[in-house]
């Protein structure tokens, strides 16, 4: 059985400065169900897209993913297409911690996002260790710096409102 801290399997891989706007359209921002923010996941790439977003948990960009505006959508909707961690080489800073406040663990590896876009199969799998602070992809591990106790805490709860209500019981 596969440990909570670790997630993966197929990836949709994304070039540089993924937008928050193609992520999820400004005009479906009146909603808030995670469900309903995926049927329009990358809605501007096309249908294509969004069909191989619904079979991919794992999201593989380069630099800058989720740059743009301050929408938690973006990090939802990506939640709602069944998407288990996005692993990049860098992220817009509000988007990683949107990311982390709704229980999706963002990963900067630079490594393995170049391991994986070299490789013959770009659409290859991906495992993310956020525990051990390891990527396995294209036959390797990577490293990266693993979260700081706090944001454990916060993703293994299933985001940061799950994590003030636990605590509000307790």
């Amino acid at each position: 059985m596969e440990a909570a801290h670790r997630v993966g399997g197929p990836t949709i891989t994304f070039g540089e400065s993924v937008n928050t706007d193609v992520i999820i359209p400004g005009r479906y921002l009146v909603s808030i169900d995670p469900a309903e923010l995926a049927e329009h996941a990358f809605e501007p790439l096309g249908p294509d897209v969004q069909q191989r977003l619904r079979r991919s948990p794992v999201v593989v960009a380069g630099r800058n993913f989720g740059c743009g505006s301050a929408r938690e959508q973006a990090a939802t909707c990506l939640i709602g297409a069944g998407v288990k961690a996005v692993v990049a080489s860098s992220f817009s800073r509000v988007f990683f911690r949107n990311a982390i406040n709704t229980g999706l663990p963002a990963v900067e590896c630079p490594d393995a996002v170049d391991a994986l876009q070299a490789c013959d199969d770009p659409g290859g799998e991906m495992w993310v260790d956020y525990h051990a602070g390891t990527v396995e992809t294209a036959g390797r591990t990577f490293t990266f710096a693993p979260y700081p106790r706090g944001l454990l805490d916060i993703l293994e709860d299933g985001g940061l409102i799950a994590h003030l209500m636990r605590g509000a019981r307790a």
